[in-house]
């Protein structure tokens, strides 16, 4: 209290969670819309919000995921010593391919799971059988695609014997090569993006 019995009114230094805005508030943000027509004043090879070039990612799924499965059906077929096998369909590709900025340097990375559909034709004690199954490759991921490991799983097949489904499992597992060199024209594309 002041003298003479006024109170004197105080405004704050600041305010956390303004409900109304006064003359001495700070302004408020103008927003301005960043598109592809903005200009920057130096090259980058990130956003245009982020000139100090940060870290910045970018999921590449939607050009990955589909180049992927286009590679890999491409392999074709495979002949063996008594059969031949192809790749029917690729039933299962999940993970990421991302394109990450940081420090404006540009680095690509992917990792991803695999199942392929395989269907053969195995001619077994003289007679032709149809076989079905699928390679399962449990992980690649960039950089890593010489330690590729890939895993057989056969449709069941009663009417098969056992030394002759090894030689199935064996020749599927030939796949492993042109699997690997698709998958390598797939990282070298990435990159190149």
């Amino acid at each position: 209290m002041e003298s003479g019995g006024e109170e004197k009114q105080q405004k704050p230094s600041y305010t956390y969670w303004v409900r109304k805005i006064t003359e001495d508030a700070a302004p408020l943000p103008v927003h301005n819309k960043i598109d592809a027509t903005t200009p920057t004043s130096h090259s980058q090879l990130g956003s245009a919000w982020n000139r100090a070039g940060t870290w910045e990612e970018k999921s590449l799924n939607y050009w990955a995921i589909p180049r992927i499965k286009e590679l890999l059906i491409s392999v074709g077929s495979l002949p063996f010593s008594s059969g031949r096998a192809e790749v029917e369909d690729v039933t299962k590709c999940v993970g990421d391919a991302l394109v990450v900025v940081v420090r404006n340097k540009k680095r690509v990375s992917f990792t991803y799971e695999l199942s392929l559909k395989v269907k053969g034709e195995w001619v077994i004690q003289g007679n032709k059988k149809l076989v079905g199954g699928h390679i399962d490759v449990p992980e690649i991921s960039f950089g890593e695609l010489d330690d590729l490991q890939v895993e057989v799983r056969l449709n069941e097949a009663s009417d098969i014997a056992p030394q002759d489904k090894v030689e199935i499992y064996n020749n599927l597992k030939l796949f492993l090569q042109p699997i690997r060199e698709k998958l390598l024209q797939f990282e070298q594309e990435l990159k190149d993006r």
